[in-house]
């Protein structure tokens, strides 16, 4: 009875070896082919390179603005790539407005290993380059969708505590921290304790000093909308929420959220 005890205790430390080990390769999957841009909605699209560390270089796509309409830039989630959002930005620059799909390290043939302080570094690099164009805080909404929530939770946070916040927040399917969401998914073990990428959006977002607006599905079930909700009781205002009945974690466009984010943009441009 001895032995078999300590077998089960012993494959049970190992697979919690093996998700202490393996954590960033379940956390980020970037086996995905991108597009090139002609085959996809944003046919206008340029490709921007910027550097997010000595000798990293990365390629985002970019449409200017029109009219000097203000940039919204596009943190994408886990899987994936910038060209996959193609269908959700195309009637935003249809709109007017100037879009940034970043391009993250590791994804869609960057170079590069993603980590937390790695992609925060990519936004860092995406949203200097805007700055260096003339396009300030100011002109610049921040739209995370999913993983890239935690990231433009974080580029908001830090340009508001520079003085120069953007001038809009959303959030689709955020989450609140990297470890509440891995608890979740793994309630055997202690998965909190183990997870290296943080991504602490709920001690972040009372700190981002712009407006904000969260669209979450309560169909939800890679990040339930609990998540959605904590985060927006932790916000300050000005703050709007739009919670999405039927809505799951990658389709909340097909539940008007696309749209709802459009609205919001508008009503902070006019």
């Amino acid at each position: 009875m001895m032995q078999i005890f300590l077998i089960l205790v012993g494959a049970y430390v190992l697979a919690l070896v093996a998700l202490f080990v393996f954590q960033r390769n379940l956390m980020y999957h970037t086996n995905s082919i991108l597009l090139p841009i002609v085959e996809t909605q944003v046919p206008t699209a340029v490709a921007r390179t910027t550097e997010s560390e000595p000798g990293l270089v990365l390629t985002s796509w970019y449409l200017p603005p029109k009219d000097k309409m203000p940039v919204i830039v596009y943190f994408h989630g886990n899987a994936g790539t910038m060209a996959d959002r193609d269908h959700k930005v195309a009637p935003w620059h249809a709109a007017g407005y100037g879009i940034w799909l970043t391009g993250y390290r590791g994804f869609g043939g960057n170079p590069g290993k993603p980590s937390e302080q790695g992609l925060y570094n990519d936004a860092r690099a995406v949203l200097s380059a805007l700055n260096e164009e003339g396009i300030g805080s100011d002109q610049i909404f921040i739209y995370g969708e999913s993983l890239g929530t935690g990231i433009a939770t974080q580029m908001a946070m830090e340009r508001a505590e520079a003085g120069t916040p953007i001038r809009g927040l959303v959030l689709e399917a955020p989450f609140t921290s990297m470890p509440a969401a891995a608890q979740e998914h793994h309630p055997y073990a202690p998965a909190k304790w183990l997870v290296r990428d943080r991504y602490d959006s709920l001690s972040k977002i009372a700190k981002i000093n712009t407006p904000l607006m969260i669209v979450h599905g309560d169909q939800d079930r890679v990040l339930p909308q609990h998540h959605g909700r904590w985060l927006f009781e932790a916000a300050v205002k000005p703050k709007l929420a739009r919670w999405l009945p039927g809505a799951g974690h990658t389709d909340l466009c097909d539940f008007g959220a696309c749209k709802y984010a459009q609205t919001f943009f508008d009503q902070l441009t006019d």
